[in-house]
């Protein structure tokens, strides 16, 4: 059984089209949280999710939009914030609301959660000082967590850990959007990049009066 897994995508619809589009098939989707945030199309990103059936846990900016869960935030954050909750209908704000924490798919293999198994604001990084370690993993073989917008996999006895990199905003110094696909039956992962319209996304950023850094960092993957 092969899974896709994405994060972060932060309203970024250009983006995460180009995800889609390149994903191999598979047998299932699941998305690691923030679904919004940032850029300029949160309603279609929530629509493209639901109309899959993509079982989705709930990161701090879906959290901030659909519940107005406090999150020390940026001003430019903030305004991603903002912009999205003028953006989503009544409906589309309940999906977000109703979003769990933490999920189990595939018959209890795999785990989502957003930024750490025991607390979803926690920033769980790969890159030094490297902080997936087994204790991270419960009963499941597969633990997926986003949050830090850095592609990385560890792998160990015990099951693998797994962050996809973000769709929408990667921090990695890649501008290209992340995302990765798991095997279950051999336990093995493959991250992937796929290149988008970066500046299609700046000029929409531009009309829909967002800060410009929301655009300009995106071509330095920052």
């Amino acid at each position: 059984m092969k899974v896709g897994l994405i994060s972060d995508v932060h309203g970024n619809r250009v983006a995460l089209e180009a995800v889609l589009e390149d994903m191999p098939d598979v047998d299932e989707l699941c998305c690691a949280g923030d679904v919004v945030g940032y850029n300029p199309w949160p309603a279609d990103c929530v629509d493209m999710l639901r109309e899959r059936d993509v079982p989705t846990v709930m990161g701090n900016h879906d959290a901030a939009v659909a519940a107005e869960t406090p999150f020390r935030f940026n001003g430019m954050a903030q305004a991603g914030v903002e912009h999205a909750e003028t953006q989503l209908s009544d409906d589309q704000l309940e999906w977000l609301a109703e979003l769990p924490a933490e999920r189990h798919v595939c018959d209890g293999q795999v785990k989502l959660v957003h930024g750490h198994p025991d607390d979803p604001d926690r920033y769980t990084r790969y890159t030094y000082p490297r902080e997936f370690t087994p204790r991270l993993l419960g009963d499941e073989d597969v633990l997926v967590l986003g949050h830090t917008h850095v592609q990385g996999v560890e792998r160990f006895a015990e099951g693998i850990v797994v962050n996809p990199g973000s769709v929408g905003q990667p921090r990695d110094g890649d501008p290209r959007a992340g995302y990765a696909v798991v095997d279950l039956e051999g336990l093995t992962v493959e991250t992937e990049r796929v290149e988008y319209d970066i500046e299609a996304v700046q000029t929409a950023v531009d009309e829909a009066d967002l800060p410009d850094r929301i655009g300009t960092r995106l071509a330095r993957g920052e």
